[in-house]
């Protein structure tokens, strides 16, 4: 009887354990992913590759990121500059949508002058 009970609360802090180390894992990849998409140049395709990489890394090796990559931010930056070619990261990758909706302007001032705006 007393065994039952020791053998569960082990068995209940190794889930805690491993649910604790899962979360970890979930943090890294989220700040990976967020600055990584903050490095000049970098589309959807980069982070997604860059993702892809980790991930199966990880599982082929069943280390967690932090041990294989170090800092989630100094291995984004890495990524980006392995993974982004130099002249897009030059010229800072695609536009933001507000850039796009300006027709290439720098501001609404700049669309209003050239008069391509819509009423």
């Amino acid at each position: 009887m007393v065994a039952d009970h020791l053998g569960g609360c082990v068995a209940k802090k190794e889930r805690s354990a491993e649910e604790a180390a899962e979360k970890d894992r979930e943090k890294w990849m989220a700040r990976f992913q967020v600055r990584l998409a903050m490095q000049p140049g970098v589309d959807r395709t980069v982070v997604l590759q860059a993702v892809k990489e980790v991930t199966a890394h990880c599982a082929d090796t069943g280390r967690h990121p932090r041990t294989a990559y170090g800092d989630p931010d100094a291995h984004a930056a890495q990524a980006a500059a392995r993974l982004v070619p130099a002249d897009r990261a030059a010229r800072g990758g695609t536009p933001p949508p507000a850039w796009r909706i300006l027709g290439g302007r720098r501001s609404v001032e700049d669309a209003d002058r050239a008069g391509d705006h819509e009423q």
